[in-house]
């Protein structure tokens, strides 16, 4: 598997990274021979990079992580986790939650350092806390030697540069979702040039942009307007008549991006798991993806509102 520094924290990632938020069971029930199994694939093939929050089943996907990687060297690969939401309505981005956060993580994941920590969804709280309380409380958690790296992940590019004004210097990295995609281009477009000045590493999660971008069934609670989802369907219909998967497709052109250190897609089947390095070994149809961009034109980088209005 590829692998590409982010930015200056010393540390390489691969170009596909194991997203455990289907380790507790956000998207459908799990086995967990299977979920253990996606895991152990994710390693063996290179994607030796996994993120998680406790967010993701509510404390489950960290609990599940830590069964996982038992007897597994811990130098083998590289573990970060987010903190500041904990389900669909609880953030709390206080300094004191932040050491108890970090605290509960470790000891669920069995390890004694995070390589990686970002603050989760921060477009959903007044953003004058980041900066001022919970930035400097992630500095002392650095100092300490708790975690190697640190950032944040938001959704609205306003957002991004609104808390980079105020942190750029003191952060290593940012994660962006869906926003990096077939469809919408924005983090690469918008931001990415400004983390390039500063050196700072670019992580993007959700290259099938919560199934957008595959042939299965669109999950209600998408909230792409219906133009970008019609535009999905005449995209995934053109690839089934090349004899191509539009995942498969999304997922080369998400991870070939030189300037985004990683690329962030999870499953609790190892089968999907493999299936993801075997499509990134071939070479992508650049024809096929000239045409599906094309179809893609008119509903470009259009997304949705997240978090407060006043962050958007």
């Amino acid at each position: 598997m590829e692998t590409r520094p982010l930015g200056n924290t010393g540390i390489d990632l691969p170009a596909l990274s194991f997203g455990a938020s289907s380790l507790g069971a956000e998207f459908r029930s799990i086995d967990l021979n299977e979920a253990f199994g996606a895991v152990h694939t994710a390693l063996d093939l290179g994607m030796n990079f996994i993120d998680t929050s406790p967010f993701y089943g509510r404390g489950m996907s960290e609990v599940m992580l830590g069964q996982a990687l038992k007897g597994i060297d811990r130098e083998s690969y590289l573990l970060g986790t987010k903190l500041g939401r904990y389900s669909l309505e609880h953030f709390d981005f206080s300094a004191k939650r932040v050491d108890e956060s970090l605290h509960v993580s470790m000891h669920r994941m069995g390890t004694d350092h995070l390589d990686l920590i970002l603050l989760h969804d921060v477009e959903f709280v007044k953003l004058p806390q980041i900066w001022e309380e919970t930035i400097p409380a992630l500095l002392k958690a650095k100092a300490e030697g708790k975690v190697r790296a640190i950032g944040f992940s938001c959704y609205p590019m306003a957002c991004f540069n609104t808390v980079l004004d105020q942190v750029e210097d003191d952060i290593d990295c940012v994660l962006s979702y869906n926003q990096y995609t077939l469809q919408n281009t924005a983090f690469a477009d918008e931001l990415v040039p400004r983390l390039k000045r500063k050196n700072l590493g670019a992580i993007n999660a959700g290259p099938f942009s919560a199934r957008l971008l595959t042939n299965a069934e669109l999950p209600e609670w998408l909230k792409e307007p219906e133009e970008v989802k019609a535009a999905a369907r005449a995209a995934a219909k053109l690839c089934e008549d090349n004899g191509v998967d539009i995942a498969q497709l999304a997922l080369q052109f998400s991870c070939e991006n030189p300037d985004i250190a990683s690329t962030v897609a999870g499953s609790a089947n190892p089968k999907n798991v493999a299936k993801w390095a075997k499509w990134l070994s071939e070479p992508i149809d650049r024809d096929l993806l000239a045409a599906v961009q094309e179809i893609f034109a008119p509903v470009k980088n259009i997304g949705h509102l997240e978090g407060l209005p006043a962050n958007n």
